[in-house]
């Protein structure tokens, strides 16, 4: 699947540990705060949430984009130590956009 990973860390020491981790999983610096690949299994990013979770203090933001899963893209954002996911789905027939 497709993944791209936004990051706002809260310091320039976390910043660089980030990079480094996201390097492992091997994701590319697109931008700076940017990091996207296209070869990520769902258990590999699995991995990697953990990873960011141990790595990252209240100060720090990660938002990461996946496509597809089951069709459907979906976001994961953690702020404050804590996760939040939204599902993007195309309106069903009859639903005014």
């Amino acid at each position: 699947m497709f993944v791209s990973v936004a990051l706002d860390p809260g310091s320039e020491e976390r910043a660089r540990e980030l990079a480094e981790l996201l390097s492992r999983y091997g994701f590319e610096k697109i931008q700076r705060g940017l990091w996207e690949s296209a070869l990520v299994s769902a258990a590999s990013l699995d991995r990697m949430k953990r990873d960011i979770d141990r790595a990252t203090d209240a100060y720090d933001r990660v938002r990461i984009y996946q496509y597809p899963v089951d069709g459907v893209l979906v976001v994961s954002g953690m702020r404050e130590k804590k996760w939040r996911r939204m599902v993007a789905r195309l309106p069903g027939p009859g639903v005014r956009r």
